[in-house]
């Protein structure tokens, strides 16, 4: 796993290049919109628990199939097994988010991670659904201005989608 930094480094000592101004100029940026990026993963971390269990619920909801008898959520343990993914998926959009960088996401965490379930018999679609469900609560939680760096933080936020993009796309 590379940060924001690293990465931009390694890429330009492949190319036996120096770091480009552009690049500079990125990073920077980044720099400046560090607290709104710290602000974004403790406001997610500290909402977790509930991110995943109002993502679970709603998806349960519209799928209730999936703890049916027979269903791949249905008893305890099946259930445990879905919240714990779904919490894992989460924290490492953290890391992703934290990290200015997606390569921990991918690397730790969804790299096979569909193949798993295909083995398993885990529904996919259902898994990408429950990410978009946390997707959706993590970012309005994200955005709640009250008590947070302000500034504007849309590039921020669509960069947090795009980690869930990536997850949901991952396991689908």
């Amino acid at each position: 796993m590379f940060d924001a930094f690293t990465k931009v480094v390694s890429q330009a000592d492949a190319r036996g290049d120096y770091v480009s101004a552009s690049q500079i100029d990125a990073l920077s940026q980044m720099v400046a919109d560090g607290n709104k990026r710290l602000d974004t993963v403790n406001r997610i971390t500290g909402n977790a628990s509930s991110i995943v269990a109002d993502a679970a619920r709603a998806l349960f909801a519209e799928q209730p199939q999936l703890i049916a008898p027979g269903g791949n959520a249905y008893t305890s343990r099946r259930m445990a097994a879905c919240l714990r993914d779904m919490e894992i998926i989460l924290r490492y959009v953290t890391y992703a988010a934290f990290a200015g960088d997606g390569s921990v996401l991918d690397d730790r965490c969804l790299n096979g991670l569909r193949e798993t379930y295909v083995a398993l018999g885990v529904p996919g679609g259902s898994v990408a659904a429950g990410v978009n469900k946390m997707k959706e609560a993590a970012i309005a939680i994200a955005n709640d201005r009250n008590g947070v760096t302000q500034g504007d933080c849309s590039s921020l936020m669509s960069e947090l989608g795009g980690y869930f993009d990536r997850a949901a796309a991952a396991v689908g």
